[in-house]
Parts: C-alpha cells; sequence; structure tokens
C-alpha cells in the first residue's frame, strides 16, 4: 500500500481517486484502475503526473464500451490482417481447473470518435479468460484503454498483477485481521484503523524467521512479547 484517501460520504472513488494520486510520485508507474475511475479527467491527471495507464472500459461509458467490442469482434475475426495488434497467450490450472487467457492490444484507434479526449490514448486492449472445470466452459472478454503501446504480454501482465491488491492485501487483511467484520464505525477511528492494519500487516510480512501464516504470527506477537518485538525489528531492518 502507498497511501490511501477515504471516500466523502454521499460520494464515491471518482472524487477520492485524484486525492490519492496527488500523494503518490507517479513518474514512470503505470496505474491500474477499474471502471469507476474510467475517467477523462483521471487519466489526464495520470499523464500529467508523469505515469501511463491502463483503465477498465465498462458499461459506465456504454457507447465507448460497445464500440471496442465490436472493434475486437471484427478485428479478431480478421486476424489483424493490417497488422496493428499483437497478442499473448497464456494456459494455468490447478485443483481440477483450467484457464486459458489471451490478450489482445491495438493501436488502430483511428475510428474512435473519443480519441482526442482521453489523454495519450495509444492502444486499446482485450483480455479473454476461458475457464474450463468441472466439465462446464465459460468465457468472459473484459477491455481496457491503455496510454502504452499495444505490446499484448507486457500489458496483459500489468493487469494481471492489478489483482495482486485482492490476494496479497484486502483478502489478507479479512482472513489475518477479519477487516470486513469491524464494528468501528465512527469519525476518523475506520480510516486510523485501516491504516493501522496494513501497517501491521507489512511488518509480520517482513518477519520470517516463524514459519506460521500471517494469523498465526499475529496471535504470537499479541502473546509473545520477545516476538513482537523481532516483528518489530525486521520491520525496521527493512526500512
Amino acid at each position: 500500500m502507498l497511501g490511501q484517501v477515504a471516500t466523502e460520504t454521499q460520494s464515491n472513488e471518482i472524487t477520492a481517486i485524484p486525492k490519492l494520486l496527488d500523494l503518490l510520485d507517479l513518474r514512470g508507474a503505470t496505474v491500474t484502475i477499474e471502471a469507476m475511475g474510467c475517467q477523462k479527467a483521471i487519466a489526464e491527471k495520470m499523464v500529467d503526473g508523469g505515469a501511463d495507464y491502463i483503465l477498465a472500459l465498462k458499461d459506465n461509458h456504454p457507447t465507448l464500451h460497445r464500440e471496442v467490442e465490436l472493434f475486437f469482434d471484427a478485428a479478431c475475426s480478421e486476424g489483424f490482417a493490417d497488422g496493428h495488434g499483437s497478442r499473448s497467450e497464456s494456459v494455468d490450472g490447478g485443483h481440477g481447473r483450467i484457464e486459458a487467457r489471451r490478450v489482445v492490444a491495438s493501436d488502430d484507434i483511428g475510428w474512435m470518435a473519443e480519441k482526442s479526449s482521453w489523454k495519450h490514448l495509444r492502444s486499446v486492449v482485450m483480455v479473454e479468460s476461458e475457464r474450463m472445470a468441472e466439465g462446464k466452459t465459460s468465457v468472459e472478454r473484459r477491455y481496457y484503454l491503455s496510454s502504452l503501446a499495444a505490446e499484448a504480454q507486457a500489458i496483459g501482465e500489468k493487469i494481471r498483477g492489478h489483482w495482486s491488491i485482492e490476494n496479497e492485501l484486502h483478502w489478507v487483511l479479512d482472513m489475518a485481521f477479519n477487516e470486513d467484520r469491524s464494528r468501528i464505525r465512527r469519525g476518523k477511528a475506520p480510516d486510523n484503523f485501516a491504516l493501522l492494519r496494513k501497517i501491521a500487516l507489512g511488518l509480520l510480512k517482513h518477519e520470517k524467521t516463524s514459519r506460521r501464516g500471517l494469523l498465526g504470527k499475529r496471535k504470537r506477537a499479541g502473546w509473545d512479547e520477545q516476538y513482537l518485538l523481532k516483528v518489530l525489528e525486521a520491520g525496521a531492518r527493512a526500512e
């Protein structure tokens, strides 16, 4: 976690994201944001801060979403005969599940009526996930706008890396700290305790001598003062 900003009452992430971006040094970074943050002003702010962007495109931009969807339907059927696209494919699986993942990126965006409204827009991207489990197959397509060159493998890796914050942060906070069940609701307390949990999580991850999971480490730090000091020392060394 690099920073956090609480959404205001009766507001949403659209107003909070620009404030969070102001806290960060974005130079040279690629910022990935879910569909809520797919906004022209947010894209401009990231570019002005020296960053590239990958923005998930969904039905909050219904016309553009449909246009991009139709573009990839046609482009994929024609095999990108004009040479404006690149592809990347990977297959992985486990626990009786197989997933084939295809990423297609194209810099052929001259047809897009809103192109000039998205600062430094260079490519559109499609990610197709085909999952096979228990004899059933499902296919899902997701679409993105990006200021990066149309290099499917590189963009696909960044999109996949986006979900690490869910697997390595939010899910862990829920499992090891019961964050979703927190009853802390008043004033600044929810923000403050959310930050404290993330600091504690970082400290516990840096402590490598114990083979216990994070929940076990947390309990041990509460019971064993010497181990607590070891956790704090590991965090200090990491800095």
